[in-house]
């Protein structure tokens, strides 16, 4: 099979986050992004600590060049903390660290929810505002905020990778971990479209950890190629998995048979766009992400609220909705599609 690089304009519009009717209001007082709630916290004596699933990361180490920038622009002590792999634990153990500091809002984008839910606990019993990233549902959080809703990215990903497929052929779903909640929603929703929409399509294996890390991507892709040798397509979830999926695509020579597609970002997956070992890359902006974690902590702690609409003056997070099934969840519009010339307007 030659694969089809023709993709509709439909299949390259970022996620539409349609908004859902209601208001629901989280937190304190009625206020603004813009200005905090008479008898709030000062920013002089905020601190706020983003803690991520792993410093090593580039992912997040763009998250903390947001951080970074927030706080030179809040004047708020904020700053970006991470194990040097994925280990829930590690990551458990640097929250319960930070409980003893007291910091005004710790935010946060786990490794595990489930591993995680019990100690965020213990924060919000000590008074510490928590909100979360990428951990819809996440128990002990008091705002989750997602860049889009993650049934339609996952969607879009298989849209595109259909097309690519010529809605036919085998494919596999790498993830950082089954234990990584948007990554396991993104396949899932992918997965469920493939079924209703593109039958001649077949997943020929359940999703496959890659831990976040690109050179056990890469061995698992060298993995699936020598066991499905008329393998179609691959999707990634985490954002190493792409690029060590395309590495061992490339080796092999099928850039031209093969169709890779997921989540990365531009500055880790250029390369390989390129070359055309990667096809297409779907992302939202971590820096941008990291901020908006923020500054839903600054509202919270100024006394304002999370509701229908809110604008946090971030672009992607212009105009926040709560999810569907959720009082405590609200979607940005903020993901992106990226071919190889798309992916080079971007500096990261």
């Amino acid at each position: 099979m030659t694969r089809n690089r023709f993709l509709t304009a439909a299949a390259l519009t970022a996620v539409a986050v349609l908004p859902l009717a209601g208001c629901t209001t989280v937190g304190g007082a009625a206020d603004g992004a813009d200005g905090g709630a008479s008898g709030g916290a000062d920013a002089a004596d905020m601190t706020m600590v983003t803690v991520v699933k792993a410093q090593t990361i580039p992912w997040f180490q763009r998250m903390a060049a947001g951080v970074d920038e927030w706080a030179a622009e809040t004047g708020i002590d904020a700053r970006q903390e991470g194990a040097d792999d994925v280990t829930p634990e590690k990551q458990v153990q640097i929250v319960q660290d930070l409980i003893a500091q007291s910091p005004t809002a710790i935010t946060v984008v786990p490794n595990s929810p489930e591993a995680l839910a019990n100690v965020l606990g213990q924060a919000q019993d000590q008074g510490i505002i928590v909100v979360a990233h990428e951990a819809t549902g996440m128990e002990n959080v008091d705002i989750d905020i997602e860049a889009f809703d993650n049934a339609s990215y996952g969607e879009l990903i298989m849209e595109n990778l259909a097309a690519c497929m010529d809605e036919e052929g085998t494919y596999v779903q790498f993830v950082g971990g089954l234990t990584a909640k948007t990554h396991m929603e993104w396949v899932g929703a992918a997965y469920d479209k493939q079924q209703a929409d593109y039958p001649d399509m077949e997943r020929v294996e359940t999703p496959i950890e890659s831990t976040d890390n690109q050179e056990t991507a890469y061995e698992r892709a060298k993995e699936i190629l020598a066991k499905h040798p008329d393998i179609a397509g691959f999707q990634g979830s985490a954002g190493n998995d792409v690029p060590g999926i395309a590495r061992a695509v490339q080796e092999a020579g099928l850039e031209d048979e093969v169709c890779v597609m997921g989540t990365s970002i531009p500055s880790v997956a250029n390369q390989y766009l390129e070359s055309g070992s990667i096809d297409k890359i779907f992302f939202w902006d971590p820096a941008l992400a990291g901020k908006a974690q923020l500054e839903i902590a600054r509202i919270l702690a100024e006394g304002g609220t999370i509701e229908a609409g809110t604008d946090l003056g971030i672009e992607g997070y212009e105009d926040l909705q709560p999810l569907d099934g959720f009082d405590n969840v609200f979607v940005g519009d903020a993901s992106v599609a990226a071919d190889a010339e798309k992916a080079a307007e971007y500096d990261f």
